[in-house]
């Protein structure tokens, strides 16, 4: 079940296939809401709500109003604000290694929205398993290449190491960082069961055929 939509999602791994991860500022064409409407009229499953430089109120607001224009249609959840994702009823909430515990924004939460974090090592992923498993959804690894999209992201893993994570891996995972139309058929022969995106979709002159051209890359 989802806080904002009961029948929208059951926690499947199929929602992870397409991930994308706003910027609005990469929005500029088509404005937040309408890229990402168009996304998932071309196959996005998962839609993560980022923007660093918002303040509560501000992402608040668009996140209520993002929650109103996909109404339910893939789940939608938050970066970081987990404050936010309970006021406004998201899907759930995205962390990274330096944001609030996963005990605790699983405690606030509550057991039925998704719960992500971001790995980068194969020692993070093992202090994920043995302290947060029953209480995270899928684990986000990367960056897998070097992206443009992040400030002072960890090294680049590569395609070996993604493969390499995702083979310890007991958790659902969504591969991250710089993938696109160039790259995503070779991300996904690594058995992820999704990647995440940002400029590939928000910067795409159309993003629902971007969306659709990303999600070919699986087959």
């Amino acid at each position: 079940m989802s806080l904002s939509n009961q029948n929208n999602t059951s926690k499947s791994s199929e929602a992870l296939r397409l991930y994308l991860v706003t910027d609005s500022a990469m929005c500029t064409e088509y404005g937040l809401i309408d890229t990402v409407c168009a996304a998932i009229d071309g196959g996005v499953t998962m839609v993560q709500l980022r923007d660093k430089q918002a303040n509560d109120d501000e992402l608040y607001n668009t996140a209520c109003a993002l929650k109103e224009a996909i109404a339910g249609r893939v789940p939608l959840v938050i970066n970081d604000r987990v404050a936010i994702a309970k006021k406004a009823q998201l899907d759930g909430v995205h962390l990274g290694q330096g944001d609030m515990s996963i005990s605790k924004a699983r405690a606030i939460l509550g057991a039925d929205v998704w719960l992500g974090l971001s790995i980068n090592t194969l020692d993070e992923l093992r202090i994920a398993h043995a302290q947060h498993l029953s209480h995270l959804d899928y684990v986000g690894i990367g960056p897998v290449f070097a992206t443009a999209t992040k400030a002072n992201h960890a090294d680049p893993i590569g395609i070996k190491g993604l493969g390499a994570l995702v083979a310890q891996s007991q958790l659902p995972t969504v591969a991250i960082g710089g993938i696109g139309q160039d790259n995503a058929a070779d991300v996904y022969t690594t058995g992820c069961d999704g990647i995440a995106v940002v400029s590939a979709i928000c910067r795409a002159a159309d993003p629902k055929a971007a969306a659709k051209t990303l999600l070919g890359a699986q087959l």
